[in-house]
Parts: structure tokens; sequence; C-alpha cells
């Protein structure tokens, strides 16, 4: 069973992860043996359905670490399924106030700290029967703010009971504040708006993540962030197969020039 990404956070770990769009178990097992402490499963952008989504989780867990969802939405239904698949994190798009932080806890957390429906058939089947004893304190919830609306309400988010981290998706973000969308550090906007992300967050003891790079990674953990995706799969694949094929390109050229 692998370490809670709450414990970890707590102690002031740093956690370094891998974000899939691509819908394939491979690919995942591929990225969950990488050395990662956690991998996600994009369910909002990424191209995979339910059922391929259950046996991406199932492939993380065979390296012993996180598996974690990015939910479609903020709805009860799509959380239950995919916590019952064995997420041990959700991650929820387009979180607005505080009311709706306080639904996403309701979806994850069993009573009486939630209304999760119990039926954990397949989580069951990894973790034993005290997966429903433990689930409310591995389980992580992670709101995602990513508005003009949900940064003017989150330290109210923040506050919410059962919050375990807020998720800056920097191109919504970027969007909502007016800008283009991407990483706009430099930008008085921008910046602002992580400093009291992460602000917000430590006053209220939560962790704070971020959709980020492997270059932007030393950055993010110095601003606080403590869950950081430094790649998608769909990126890495396009970067290594423009750099493979570019490589052999320039290598056949030489080849025939020196011939």
């Amino acid at each position: 069973m692998f370490d809670s990404l709450k414990s970890r956070w707590k102690n002031g770990d740093v956690t370094l992860g891998a974000w899939c769009n691509i819908p394939s178990s491979l690919s995942a097992e591929i990225l969950a043996k990488g050395g990662f402490d956690w991998v996600l499963v994009d369910m909002q952008h990424g191209c995979m359905d339910y059922s391929v989504a259950v046996e991406m989780i199932r492939a993380i867990d065979l390296a012993g670490i996180a598996p974690l969802v990015r939910v479609p939405w903020n709805e009860p239904g799509i959380v239950g399924r995919m916590l019952d698949a064995g997420a041990m994190g959700i991650v929820a798009p387009m979180i607005q106030n505080a009311d709706e932080a306080r639904r996403l806890v309701e979806a994850c957390l069993y009573p009486p700290l939630g209304r999760r429906s119990l039926g954990p058939i397949r989580v069951m089947a990894r973790d034993g029967a005290g997966y429903v004893s433990s689930a409310n304190e591995r389980v992580c919830v992670i709101p995602m703010i990513e508005t003009v609306e949900a940064l003017t309400a989150v330290e109210e988010i923040a506050a919410v009971p059962g919050v375990d981290a807020l998720f800056v998706g920097p191109f919504d973000l970027s969007f909502s504040l007016g800008l283009r969308p991407g990483d706009n550090d430099g930008d008085p906007k921008f910046d602002e708006a992580l400093v009291r992300i992460n602000a917000a967050a430590r006053t209220n003891g939560v962790a704070t993540a971020v959709l980020s790079t492997a270059r932007l990674a030393p950055l993010r953990a110095r601003q606080g962030f403590q869950m950081i995706s430094v790649m998608t799969d769909s990126q890495a694949l396009a970067a290594a197969a423009q750099t493979n094929l570019s490589d052999a390109r320039r290598a056949i050229a030489e080849s025939s020039t020196n011939a």
C-alpha cells in the first residue's frame, strides 16, 4: 500500500507527478514505473472513457504509487465511481466557490464527513476490508482554482473542511485573467494570483498543486507548490518523436555529405 500523499504534504514533501491524456494502461504503467510520486488520469480533457480509466488506475497501482483522477466535472456520480475504481485523489475542475468545494468533499468522503455511497468493489479487491475505515484519511480532495471567481473566493475554498490541496490550472486561470493561456510568470496578474493561492493554502494548512513542466518545477517548488505535474504523456511523446526524427534526418544528411 502506497504512502498517503496527504501525509507527505504534511511533512513538507514536494511530490512530482505525470499527467495521462492518452487512453492506455500500458503508457500509464510505464509512467508510473518511472519514479514519479503520483500519476493522474485526466478524464476531463484526456481521451479515455471509464473502462479504460479503471485499467489505467490498475496499471498505476502496479508501481505502488498514488493513482489520481481529474474528473470531467464536480459531479458525485463520476467522483464516486473513480474512487470505487481505486483513485486515491480527485481533482475537480472549475470549482468557483466554497459551496462547490463542500459538495466535492461530500462526494469524496464517507459519512460522517461526507456523503460518499458505500460500494468500493474494485478498490476493496486491491486494499482489502480495511479500505473503508481508512479511506477518509487517505483520499485527497483537490479542487481546481482556475477562474477569477475561484481566485476571489480562494480563502473561503481553502478553509472548507476536507479540502487537502488547491490545484492551479495555469492555462484556464490565465485565460480568465485576460492573459494568453499558459504560464505567464512575470506578469503581475499571474504572479499575484499564485501568491494569493499559496498564501490561502498555507493559512489553512492545505497543500497547493499545479500543472507544470520539468523546467518550471524548481520555481513552482520555491513558490510553495507541493504537488507538481512535470510532464504530460501526449506532450512527451510528441517532443520525443520530433527530437528523434530531427536527429535521424540530421545524421543521414551528415552521412551523405561525408560519403
